[in-house]
């Protein structure tokens, strides 16, 4: 019936204005002719329900019509046909949608399209030509700090040679303006087109988004948003994102790009009170929003998971097959080594499936017997690692998992097609199905960067488990979609390391700079005859660590943080501090593990008292002990509590196996690099500014070692030794120095 088909068709239109040519372009999946009838054929698989589908999906529909005007025009046709095809890829039925278009009814809808997307391209380059303007005579808004040029030029040189950087720079620098500044102006003279700062916490980002404030006050134009939850900007008390809840949701298409166009040629600044008022004006989802407008901005500041997660990464930026001159400014980098790590890896636990199974078992039978094939599955897994006795089991390969899961998936799609279906099963369904969904995508991932194994967990419970071990190369491949990258850390160290887990380019660099404080504001003492060592915790080590605080702490009024391994190690010496050195002229306060955003703020604003002596007991690595900015008297001393060893797990035992099969250490990267990461972070809370004055005290004999010694970062050169019977004249010389 269909003669002459033509599959993968090349096909390109120019349309020219006075300003751009725009050129579209793409490949039909086929052309074909039926009873003299030209058509285009737009081929889509799918794991949903195919009777379902009433009308085909509006983009996937307009991608056709564009490929018929285009092939239709060319060969001089009156009429051309559409036919959209649906293929389940599972079961390889098809659904098709047909229609036949006039010539003059596609030349009609395609100008429009190109009209409507004009009008935004024309105010791009003119934006553009502007922003660029501003650029030629903008200076670093600040005298240089000692450091600063360097990492200015080695910005500059990475985005100009479209290379990777590295940079480790200690707190008091000025990295965030010394990454921005030079990439801006890299933009303005062509070197790269969008600037995108990761960051791993919120309170990074506000220093970004000041950075940029302080460039527009001294001339710069250029248009920045900060991409946050969708928690944090959605109307509602929970995001509800259907027509049905949510009353911006209903419509929101059909009013978003006038909404965006108009926050977008209106203002420079999209702060998160800009974009909910122009959100409430034009009743869409300011979340969404947000997104639309990313792709016309100049810079985007957003976490990590927006550039490098499979599951929530900016499409319009990193979707397959996309690209641009991205710049990526990586802020703390040291975090993503772990993030990134998580973001590819992926598990499934025999309790998730027996949970949906006993749910559903009614209602959807054909659904309940795969599940119950991907049980057996598991179950004949967890006998094998029983029968090996070990914590874990490290396998080849998931197995034949991920076919089993592939059909799930399929029956997944088309139950959650279904309109009648109860929402709280609805919400349960959803949930497993993007937990399959994770663990099918991270499946095709697996490689030699990866380590598949199984384990026992919870009270009874069983797992598989993909975990990616080295991320660098799937972090790459997100990289790679850019131009150039810079990551930044004030404990990048060893930069070795982090060069390994972190990228895959070969000819990556480094620049290590100086910290700018003089080494006369602070004191470094280890405590030699003190450990956190399991073996060593008991009374008489609890009362020596809490001694060793009273000592430190009494010799200056002042406020002072200890930080612990654990919160069991927390209590347990901050227990014994209370029943034998607490003072009166002592006030002590606790991090708990289960703060609000109100009690942290709470228990950081304690410590802008200048009152008496206030310690703070916190966990090492938690979220005191990094992206916290107490300068001055806020806080003057940092008591660090052991090497913030990760807790022994199967996680950290299969990463210290891995390494040492790589004849590389494995104990220093699954434990020591880690744990000292923790501890520079704790100890830069001290020094901020170059006023600042402070001690720093590391309370573990470990540190003494060669293996730690070597791992220590150059400032630290000064660092010595101390006794319970010396720690105090040691700290009281300092003050008496630093105060005369």
């Amino acid at each position: 019936m269909k003669g002459n088909y033509q599959a993968e068709v090349s096909l390109k239109r120019e349309s020219e204005y006075e300003d751009v040519i725009i050129q579209v372009e793409g490949r039909a999946d086929g052309i074909f002719t039926e009873d003299g009838e030209f058509w285009i054929d737009e081929i889509k698989g799918t794991y949903g329900n195919l009777q379902a589908m009433e009308v085909p999906v509006p983009v996937h529909r307009a991608q056709a019509m564009c490929y018929g005007w285009i092939y239709g025009e060319k060969e001089g046709l009156s009429q051309i046909g559409i036919q959209m095809t649906y293929s389940h890829l599972d079961t390889e039925d098809t659904r098709r949608f047909r229609e036949i278009f006039s010539m003059e009814e596609l030349k009609n809808w395609y100008q429009k399209l190109l009209d409507d997307y004009h009008k935004w391209i024309s105010c791009s380059l003119s934006w553009k030509k502007e922003r660029n303007a501003s650029m030629k005579d903008l200076q670093f808004p600040f005298p240089y700090r000692e450091g600063q040029r360097e990492i200015v030029s080695g910005v500059y040189h990475t985005v100009s040679s479209k290379k990777t950087l590295f940079v480790q720079a200690p707190t008091g620098v000025g990295k965030t303006m010394s990454a921005i500044f030079p990439s801006v102006r890299a933009i303005g003279e062509g070197k790269g087109e969008t600037l995108f700062y990761l960051t791993a916490k919120t309170i990074t980002g506000t220093v970004a988004w000041e950075a940029f404030h302080t460039l527009r006050e001294n001339g710069l134009k250029f248009k920045v948003t900060a991409i946050t939850a969708k928690e944090k900007l959605c109307f509602l008390d929970s995001p509800e994102c259907t027509p049905e809840k949510c009353p911006y949701a209903k419509g929101h298409f059909d009013r978003v790009n006038d909404a965006v166009y108009e926050l977008w040629t209106t203002e420079e600044v999209y702060s998160r009170e800009v974009i909910r008022a122009h959100a409430e004006k034009w009743q869409v989802c300011p979340f969404e929003m947000c997104l639309d407008l990313s792709v016309w901005v100049d810079g985007v500041i957003c976490d990590y998971n927006y550039a490098f997660d499979p599951n929530v990464h900016l499409k319009r930026f990193f979707g397959e097959n996309i690209s641009g001159d991205y710049i990526f400014l990586i802020d703390e980098a040291h975090n993503l080594v772990e993030r990134g790590r998580e973001m590819y890896s992926a598990e499934i636990s025999r309790q998730t499936l027996f949970t949906l199974r006993k749910k559903i078992r009614k209602h959807f039978p054909k659904l309940a017997r795969a599940l119950d094939k991907a049980s057996r599955q598991m179950l004949e897994l967890e006998e094998d690692l029983k029968a090996s006795q070990n914590p874990y089991q490290v396998l080849s390969n998931p197995g034949v998992l991920p076919v089993t899961f592939l059909t799930i998936s399929g029956e997944l799609e088309e139950i959650l097609e279904e309109k009648n279906l109860e929402e709280e099963l609805r919400k349960e369904i959803l949930e497993f199905y993007f937990v399959v969904r994770d663990f099918l995508n991270v499946s095709e991932l697996v490689d030699e960067n990866y380590v598949v194994y199984t384990e026992c967990f919870g009270e009874n419970d069983f797992r598989l488990r993909l975990f990616c071990v080295n991320p660098a190369a799937n972090l790459s491949e997100y990289l790679k979609k850019g131009r150039s990258a810079v990551f930044f850390s004030a404990t990048l160290f060893p930069m070795l390391y982090y060069r390994e887990l972190l990228t895959t380019e070969t000819d990556a660099y480094g620049i290590y700079v100086q910290s700018p404080f003089s080494a006369k504001n602070r004191r470094l003492l280890i405590g030699s005859d003190v450990s956190s060592r399991y073996t060593r915790r008991n009374h008489t080590e609890y009362r020596k660590i809490a001694e060793y605080i009273s000592r430190c702490v009494w010799q200056r009024q002042g406020n002072y943080m200890v930080f612990f391994p654990s919160y069991r190690l927390m209590e347990d010496v901050y227990q014994v501090y209370e029943e034998e050195f607490s003072v009166d002229w002592v006030r002590c306060i606790r991090q708990n593990s289960d703060m609000t955003e109100r009690e942290r703020e709470e228990f950081l604003e304690e410590f802008q008292s200048r009152e008496g002596t206030l310690v703070g007991f916190c966990v090492l690595g938690g979220i005191f002990s990094e992206g916290v900015d107490l300068t001055g008297e806020s806080l003057i001393g940092a008591i660090i509590v052991g090497t913030g060893l990760p807790q022994i797990g199967s996680e950290r035992e299969i990463l210290k196996e891995y390494y040492d099969r790589k004849k590389q250490s494995g104990f220093d990267y699954a434990y020591r690099y880690p744990g000292m990461n923790k501890v520079l972070q704790a100890a830069g809370r001290v020094i901020r500014t170059k006023e600042d004055r402070g001690v720093i005290l590391l309370l573990d004999d470990r540190f003494l070692g060669r293996d730690y010694g070597e791992i220590f970062p150059r400032e630290w050169k000064d660092r010595s030794s101390c006794r319970l019977n010396t720690v105090e004249e040691a700290v009281s010389r300092f003050w008496r120095t630093t105060n005369a």
